[in-house]
């Protein structure tokens, strides 16, 4: 895979010990109240911000998307999963099934994983040409330029894992009942291919880490810190205020009026 210039490669460093829980979840607590100023504040602007999430097998991304979307309106913070195209938009332009999805004013659309498919699984696993491959890279910058300039807050991070750390978490899914789901045939057949994703992701920075449009990288060996740090690093590359808020009061209700009935509701069974 050639790259078009050189790409300086994410050095592996010592990470900090994992951290504690309470702690974590004390900061995460602040931070959601400040996704929800940000929430109010991008509807009450009418602002558009597209969050691309982008990494290897087991990097944390979607733990990382539950963490930002657990505490706010899903009607604002729009997640985009998409399956494996289908027959009909394997014919169509590539971005095609990606663009219909792009925000309107008032929303935040997440991906997870994007048009970048193309140039991460899509080239690793052979479900595209080189000359496919080469036409993507050259010509994602400018609709990401396209995107910037109609007013849309284009954020895209990769999360990036040690290969220690993706083998353990991968081992995790295995052992775990809760987690298999997340394992899938793809997972298997890429975990020996860690040096052909290097490779793809290195030429995908060369190629698209533009002044409109940069690459944001998180090491995520630790998934409470990454999670702290991306959500902080957002709530900042986006210019928001607390909006003011009339003070909410519960009226006083009227209850008693309606006699209870004797009616045999099924209750499920009390197990716990």
């Amino acid at each position: 895979m050639g790259n078009k210039k050189k790409v300086s490669i994410i050095a592996e460093t010592s990470t900090p010990a994992s951290m504690k829980t309470k702690a974590y979840e004390k900061e995460l607590r602040r931070l959601h109240v400040e996704l929800v100023k940000l929430q109010r504040w991008v509807v009450a602007k009418g602002l558009k911000v597209c969050i691309v999430f982008e990494g290897r097998d087991g990097a944390g991304k979607g733990g990382t998307i539950k963490a930002i979307t657990e505490r706010v309106s899903p009607r604002v913070f729009r997640v985009v999963a998409l399956p494996a195209p289908t027959e009909r938009e394997k014919s169509q332009l590539y971005l095609q099934r990606y663009i219909r999805h792009l925000p309107a004013a008032g929303e935040i659309v997440i991906f997870d994983r994007s048009w970048y498919n193309r140039a991460g699984v899509e080239r690793v696993m052979g479900f595209c040409t080189e000359e496919q491959v080469e036409k993507f890279l050259d010509g994602t910058p400018l609709v990401e330029r396209s995107m910037v300039e109609s007013g849309i807050i284009l954020l895209k991070y990769w999360l990036e894992v040690t290969p220690k750390e993706q083998e353990r978490r991968l081992r995790d899914r295995i052992d775990d009942g809760r987690k298999i789901w997340k394992l899938s045939p793809m997972d298997i057949k890429s975990f020996n291919l860690w040096d052909e994703y290097t490779q793809a992701r290195d030429a995908m920075f060369a190629a698209t880490d533009t002044a409109w449009a940069p690459w944001f990288v998180a090491r995520s060996e630790d998934k409470k810190r990454v999670r702290l740090n991306i959500i902080s690093h957002l709530l900042s590359r986006i210019p928001y205020k607390d909006l003011p808020m009339e003070p909410v009061k519960l009226p006083k209700r009227k209850i008693g009026k309606i006699k209870p009935v004797d009616y045999p509701f099924r209750f499920i069974p009390e197990l716990f």
